[in-house]
């Protein structure tokens, strides 16, 4: 159960960025905005922990430090530059 979980998060985490970039790619959304950062945020932590259940850690790196900045840009978006 535990394992479906966690790939469910991983799935999660595909769609979320994948929406995110056809969002912006087709201008119905900015880089700015705060859908595009909450999905880039939430999918890279998807992916993420799928990843570190896979042990694979180029993957996981690359997906906290993805989730990293979006934390920062979530930020600058409330808080200003």
């Amino acid at each position: 159960m535990r394992n479906k979980l966690l790939e469910a998060l991983g799935w999660y985490g595909v769609v979320a960025i994948l929406i995110a970039y056809a969002l912006v790619s087709f201008n119905y959304i900015g880089a700015q905005s705060f859908v595009f950062q909450i999905l880039n945020l939430t999918g890279s932590a998807g992916i993420a922990v799928d990843a570190f259940k896979n042990k694979d850690r180029p993957a996981a790196v690359l997906n906290v430090v993805y989730a990293l900045i979006g934390v920062i840009a979530l930020a600058r978006i409330f808080y200003g530059n």
